[in-house]
């Protein structure tokens, strides 16, 4: 069953809307939030190496901007929707007000397989891409990001290209960039060391021992990788983690530092030669205490929501559980900490960096982290604290404070 992720986007905020009215939240901002404020597509053309002229189509979506600049990342990806870009524009504007940043959520994706470009293809696709539409970008308005097959050399050309074009170096109207032309410290690893920290402090809140847990990984990228490292040092047990070319499995242990290993050799998980291979299917169901989903949306439904196993969800991922799995995996009494929390310190930090770019002063190292923990423990505790006041699930409990913030300010600004 193909599941439309712009109405899931949509429907997770009318689950809420019983909690928002209750608090003084009108229907007429409800109606008006679920629509992006524009949705453009933009045709660019890229001379190839063989000569030929090929045509690259981009999609935007700008979803709301109440109280600062649109912000999210660029994804260079063959496969997209409409409706996924929507959805996506409108999950980071729920995402940035959580965690209190003044910044809107959208999303923009340009198909194409960066797998089929050359090195020159690729600078000449990414600087065309901003000679198209440098007009609408500006750092005080809408601030792009690497995401999906992006990374800081890519927006180290769309950083420099979009200077040539204003006559002046502007490193906050991109981020992501190198460290080398002020990249923010901490932003490589900001996703998955949010994610660990908003883990940490829920079992923190809830007093309960985190040292012990077993833990399976879907996804070895940057976020699902980088977690695994950090969250070994904390004594918790990896079993499985997997790649795009598939599962393995150690109830024993599994090395990471050798996986790690593997993945810089370009070599897949899979290839540890003591580990068990699995199927996607089997290691969502592993009994284990902590399922992490680094990899892929859609990942939990209700088809197979009945069969999961482990106590604790973590989504470093995007719209990895579907809103109907939501609702049986709170019945049952697992927990499920939602992307909208889990990994938005990546956007958090991009903010540090947007906003250190804006400034020409950049922060040492330790003043990155203590701003980020500072963020990171309070908003995990708000959403903390309002499920357990409300008896919702976190998710639910994120979208109420997400949007009532957000109507504050729309409110103000009619």
């Amino acid at each position: 069953m193909t599941i439309n992720p712009y109405e899931s986007a949509k429907k997770q905020i009318l689950n809420v809307y019983d909690f928002l009215k209750e608090k003084g939240v009108s229907w007429e901002f409800i109606e008006e939030y679920l629509y992006p404020d524009r949705v453009l597509q933009v045709n660019i053309p890229v001379k190839m190496d063989n000569w030929d002229v090929k045509v690259f189509t981009w999609y935007r979506s700008q979803h709301k901007s109440y109280r600062g600049p649109y912000k999210w990342g660029i994804r260079f990806h063959q496969d997209v929707t409409e409706n996924e870009v929507k959805a996506l524009s409108v999950w980071m504007s729920v995402k940035t007000w959580v965690v209190d940043l003044p910044l809107g959520g959208w999303k923009w994706w340009i198909i194409v397989n960066p797998k089929e470009l050359s090195q020159r293809e690729l600078e000449e696709l990414s600087r065309w891409y901003v000679r198209a539409i440098y007009k609408y970008l500006w750092p005080d308005f809408d601030v792009p990001a690497p995401d999906v097959n992006t990374n800081p050399q890519i927006m180290s050309w769309m950083v420099d290209e979009y200077s040539k074009l204003v006559w002046k170096f502007t490193p906050g109207a991109f981020t992501g960039k190198p460290l080398s032309i002020w990249w923010s410290r901490w932003r490589n690893i900001a996703t998955s060391l949010g994610g660990l920290y908003v883990l940490e402090e829920y079992f923190d809140l809830e007093k309960e021992e985190f040292q012990g847990k077993t833990v399976a990984i879907q996804g070895a990228g940057n976020a699902g990788l980088n977690f695994a490292k950090l969250i070994e040092k904390k004594g918790v047990k990896i079993v499985a983690i997997s790649d795009s070319r598939g599962w393995i499995y150690d109830p024993d242990w599994l090395n990471i530092e050798k996986i790690e290993k593997l993945k810089q050799n370009k070599q897949s998980v899979t290839d540890l030669p003591w580990a068990e291979i699995i199927s996607n299917d089997d290691i969502l169901k592993l009994d284990v205490d902590i399922l992490v989903l680094a990899a892929l949306e859609n990942q939990i439904t209700s088809e197979n929501v009945e069969d999961i196993k482990a106590k604790y969800i973590l989504e470093l991922a995007n719209w990895p559980v579907s809103p109907e799995a939501d609702e049986v995996l709170f019945e049952k009494g697992q927990v499920v900490i939602p992307d909208i929390l889990a990994n938005a310190w990546g956007v958090t930090v991009s903010y540090f960096e947007q906003v250190q770019g804006n400034m020409n002063y950049y922060w040492p190292e330790s003043e990155v982290f203590e701003r980020l923990s500072v963020i990171m423990k309070k908003s995990t505790k708000d959403v903390y604290n309002l499920a357990k006041e409300l008896k919702i699930d976190f998710r639910k409990a994120s979208y109420v404070i997400s949007l009532e913030r957000q109507y504050e300010a729309w409110k103000v600004r009619k």
